[in-house]
């Protein structure tokens, strides 16, 4: 073959490996585009649609599926290049990291795809009804991503040839180790699984306790710490395994709100008692606010120490705070105005001293 000849041949093979490397570039730039397109229709029929799954599934899907044709396309263009230089020998890499990269691409979609499906399901949920449960909600996606993230870890570490096994049964020999030096994240984490199993409160809850200084709103459950608000707007961040041992009241899942007063009146007023407890008993009992499914009770109590006592016990179905302020605010003026009807006043904390008069004693008369 004369020079020249050798020449043309070297000359065509480099255009053949550049013209083969610029091809799969370019359909893979077509390909992106196309597939950008498709995924934009799809994305304004889902959006009319009335389930949430079909829209998250085609915005989770949209990036992650081009980072996908881009991997293949740059693999063909990268076994192109091996083949015109064949060394080095870089092919096992460039298997290695296609497979990497699929697997995090995978790993990615599944990421977004629940993260979209739980938002979704959020809003319609909280939108259809006031009752829907957002902290289970928040727990199942939290649960599935943390699956997702594991199966990714140990697939990719199967990938670069470590030894699953090994490092499991590794885990397993040093387990009492790890979990003696990560007690508390181990405490922590079962706390916030007893949380999310048991549900004694969940975001949005009013809660207290009477072991601990802490009451306020659950803004945040973590697996770690529950984040609370109290009512001066500070946040109190409390480790999860402190509610496995102290008693939780949650008041946001009362049925009713008890109203419970003593007025007392004068002494001088005793002949109008009884008229005035059977005034109040059929005010409260007529009262709309007033639940008469539940005890009732209006009755001449006691003789204090400067009043006739008179005891009201009721509920109420008004469980908003602020509300039944407004509520006692009315029902007082109400019993206000009906013992001052009767002729008789509201007593306040009075004493009387009784002064016993001493007899003068006599002097002797002059001798």
């Amino acid at each position: 073959m004369t020079p020249i000849q050798e020449r043309l041949a070297h000359l065509l093979n480099v255009d053949i490996w550049l013209a083969i490397t610029l091809a799969v570039l370019l359909m893979a730039l077509v390909v992106s585009q196309v597939t950008r397109v498709l995924f934009n229709q799809l994305l304004r029929w889902t959006r009319r649609s009335e389930t949430v799954w079909d829209e998250a599934l085609v915005e989770s899907a949209r990036r992650p599926v081009q980072l996908l044709i881009w991997i293949v396309a740059l693999t063909w263009a990268a076994t192109a290049l091996q083949r015109h230089w064949p060394e080095p020998d870089f092919s096992p890499t460039i298997g290695l990291a296609r497979n990497i990269g699929i697997v995090l691409t995978v790993a990615w979609f599944f990421w977004q795809f629940i993260g979209r499906a739980s938002e979704h399901t959020i809003a319609r949920g909280q939108a259809q009804d006031p009752a829907f449960d957002l902290t289970t909600a928040l727990a199942l996606s939290k649960l599935a991503r943390l699956i997702v993230v594991v199966v990714a870890t140990i697939t990719v570490a199967q990938t670069l040839g470590f030894q699953i096994g090994g490092l499991l049964a590794l885990g397993g020999v040093g387990g009492i180790a790890v979990g003696l030096a990560a007690r508390d994240i181990l405490a922590n984490f079962f706390g916030g699984l007893t949380i999310y199993l048991d549900r004694p409160f969940s975001v949005g809850d009013w809660i207290r306790s009477p072991d601990k200084s802490l009451e306020g709103t659950v803004e945040y459950i973590s697996w770690r710490h529950t984040r609370i608000r109290a009512f001066n707007k500070n946040p109190i961040y409390v480790p999860n395994s402190v509610f496995t041992n102290i008693v939780v009241e949650n008041p946001s899942r009362m049925t009713h709100r008890r109203f419970t007063e003593t007025i007392g009146v004068r002494y001088d007023d005793l002949a109008q008692v009884d008229a005035i407890v059977t005034e109040i008993r059929r005010y409260l009992s007529q009262h709309p606010a007033i639940d008469t499914r539940e005890l009732l009770i209006v009755n001449f109590n006691r003789f204090g120490t400067s009043s006739l006592d008179i005891m009201i016990y009721a509920f109420t179905l008004q469980r908003v705070w602020a509300e039944f302020q407004s509520l006692k605010h009315e029902w007082l003026l109400a019993i206000g105005h009906i013992i001052e009807r009767h002729g008789a006043r509201v007593a306040l904390p009075t004493q009387t001293l009784h002064v016993d008069t001493l007899p003068v004693p006599q002097e002797p008369a002059p001798t």
